[in-house]
Order: C-alpha cells, then sequence, then structure tokens
C-alpha cells in the first residue's frame, strides 16, 4: 500500500477486542502486561529484561517469548492499550476529539491528544518502534491517515489530501525523537504549532 494512502471504507479501530482465549492464558497476559509496566515505572525501560519479567511473573521465559514474539512485541503490545483508548477518542468519544465538533476543531484536538498521549509514555513508544520498512504498515497508522484525510475533506481543504495526511502525521510522530531535555519545553510548542499549521489549511 502506498504510504501515504488510507484503506478506504468507515473507520474501524484498528486495536479492539483481543481474540477468544483461554481465562489462564488471558489472566497470564494481563499479569505480564501489568507486572512490565510496574517495572518500567520503577527502574526504566532499559533495566526491563524478558529474564527479569519471567522471574517477577513467576514463569518461563519461553512463555514471554510464545506470547509476545519478542521485547519490541512486549512493547508493543504495551503500546496497544494507550492507542486503543486513542481510537475510541476519536472514532466515538466527545467533542471536540470525537465526533460533534466542527473538522477543523476535531483535527486542532486529534494532534493536541496524540502528542499528550505520546508525552507520558516516549521512552516504551522508542522501544516499541518497528523497522523502518515496517513503519508506514502499522494499521493504527493508516487508520489515523484516514482519518486525518476525512477531516480535510468535510473541511474543504484542497490539495493533495493523502500527502497532506502524511506531512501532518511526520509533526506528531518526530515527537519520539526528541533529545529527553527538549521534551518538556518543545511538546507543548509543537501542540501551538500544529494548531497553527491546522487552521491555516482551512
Amino acid at each position: 500500500m502506498d504510504p501515504i494512502g488510507a484503506p478506504p471504507g468507515p473507520l474501524t479501530p484498528t486495536v479492539g477486542l483481543r481474540p477468544p482465549e483461554r481465562s489462564d492464558a488471558a489472566r497470564n497476559r494481563e499479569l505480564l502486561l501489568t507486572t512490565a509496566r510496574r517495572l518500567i515505572e520503577g527502574d526504566g525501560i532499559e533495566s526491563l529484561t524478558m529474564d527479569g519479567l519471567a522471574a517477577a511473573c513467576g514463569v518461563g521465559k519461553g512463555t514471554i517469548f510464545r506470547r509476545f514474539g519478542s521485547r519490541a512485541g512486549l512493547f508493543q503490545a504495551l503500546v496497544d492499550d494507550s492507542e486503543r483508548s486513542f481510537q475510541a477518542g476519536f472514532l466515538s468519544g466527545p467533542p471536540p476529539l470525537g465526533p460533534g465538533a466542527p473538522p477543523i476543531e476535531r483535527l486542532v484536538a486529534f494532534g493536541r491528544e496524540r502528542l499528550r498521549t505520546a508525552a507520558g509514555q516516549i521512552p516504551l513508544l522508542r522501544a516499541a518502534e518497528r523497522p523502518a520498512a515496517e513503519r508506514y504498515a502499522v494499521p493504527a497508522r493508516h487508520l489515523a491517515a484516514a482519518h486525518i484525510r476525512g477531516l480535510l475533506a468535510q473541511a474543504g481543504v484542497e490539495g493533495d489530501a493523502p500527502a497532506l495526511a502524511f506531512d501532518l502525521l511526520a509533526i506528531l510522530d518526530s515527537v519520539v525523537w526528541l533529545p529527553d531535555e527538549d521534551l518538556t519545553v518543545m511538546l507543548p510548542r509543537i501542540a501551538d504549532s500544529w494548531e497553527h499549521i491546522v487552521r491555516r489549511l482551512a
């Protein structure tokens, strides 16, 4: 798929209900994720190892790899929780992020909320980052691009909508790689700049 495109049709969450699983498997998954969050909050993301997580949960390391595939897969599962909440917000939550507000107000809110969500988990997002060749194939990114394209169309913004959506998402994605010492100062300024750009487009 073209990296600046998005799947057609109505927008539906790309991170939704998990497939049915045995109750013990669901409990083990939640135990692993809850414990991983606790270890990251206590000692930082770099300190989290599969051996340490297995020991803290009282399971074999193979259990973690079977469940998540890799350390990056574990981090991606942790990111999924916040992505699930974010998608619910812009697809069906209250305005201005969700339906019911003018499209430009929704687009402003989309960028601000995505930046706010990212700000609380920058190290986790870095650890969950996919290889460059896979980055634009992530379903959540296609959903975000389709949402932006739809709002631009509703607002009557002229131009190449797929390219505009790609450019706008690049602004939001880039904050993951800001130096840590710049985050506190730059994130509010980037949020304000996002709003300025979006309103100028309209």
